[in-house]
């Protein structure tokens, strides 16, 4: 690991941790792009990694929330329950490979440009924040935290770039509020796509510690901040966030799908053009050989 990588991966901790404490989301939504574009990490290997310092600066960040008694209970076990059990299903469809690399960084951006969306729609701007109970369908609620909990075990992210959106839309919550919610959340999902994905990225633990180091640096800077910045600050720098990293990982699941695929086809083309050459010379010396 060169002194450039190291250098990259604590300031894009820095950024993640400060933008868990502030928004309660962003985190594996730029570690996940950074560890596949930037660290040139397989998804295969970056995913269990990212749900590992997306666990740790989650729990890290989830105090000063509690503190102030930003979370909210009921929404969170609405969302949260349905999430963890899509969290396990999503892990063991990318252990038994049955989700190939591209897609799974293909459905990382189309989930990230449809919250995106969703959270900036006149609608959800006007909508005025309640106090914490849940205010849609709980019904409609446990079925995004399916859909959360899933892209939690597909893409290798902690959910907070769609459990913000899901408590904000559905359940009327604050940004603050939800944002609070969203860490706690994060972590346990985090956690149960983990050991439902099976396999501890061990050969790439060093890049761990600059990522983690740089998350705690950010986070001190984001705690300060966070019960001074508006509600309309906080929406526009998380839709921000998501248009951003939705470019970057569309970018780099098209790179994926335009070169890998083609390479097993093209190989195995050559080979049986190989062997078509190389038997007729074998059988005419064979035929010369036993020749009277």
């Amino acid at each position: 690991m060169n002194a450039s990588t190291v250098a990259l991966l604590v300031v894009g901790g820095a950024l993640i941790g400060f933008l868990l404490a502030v928004l309660g989301a962003g985190g594996s939504i730029l570690l996940l792009p950074l560890l596949v574009s930037g660290a040139a990490l397989p998804t295969k290997a970056a995913v269990p990694l990212s749900l590992l310092v997306v666990t740790l600066l989650a729990l890290g960040n989830v105090g000063p929330y509690i503190r102030r008694r930003q979370i909210a209970i009921q929404p969170a076990l609405v969302l949260g329950v349905p999430a963890l059990a899509g969290s396990w299903i999503g892990g063991l469809l990318v252990k038994a490979g049955l989700i190939p690399e591209p897609l799974q960084l293909g459905i990382f951006t189309a989930a990230a440009l449809l919250a995106s969306w969703l959270l900036n729609r006149r609608s959800a701007r006007e909508r005025r924040p309640n106090d914490g109970r849940a205010a849609g369908s709980p019904v409609l609620l446990a079925s995004q935290g399916v859909l959360v909990g899933l892209l939690t075990g597909v893409a290798g992210v902690g959910g907070g770039f769609a459990i913000v959106p899901a408590l904000v839309l559905l359940a009327g919550l604050s940004m603050p509020l939800a944002s609070g919610t969203s860490l706690l959340l994060i972590s346990t999902n985090s956690l149960v796509a983990l050991a439902a994905l099976g396999h501890w990225p061990s050969a790439h633990l060093p890049l761990l510690f600059p990522l983690v180091a740089g998350g705690f640096l950010g986070t001190v800077v984001g705690q300060r901040l966070a019960p001074h910045l508006p509600e309309v600050r906080l929406r526009q720098g998380f839709s921000a966030l998501l248009i951003g990293s939705a470019l970057l990982t569309g970018a780099e699941a098209w790179r994926r799908h335009d070169h890998l695929p083609a390479a097993p086809m093209a190989s195995s083309r050559q080979s049986l053009q190989a062997a078509h050459r190389s038997a007729a010379p074998v059988s005419s010396s064979s035929a010369v050989s036993i020749a009277p």
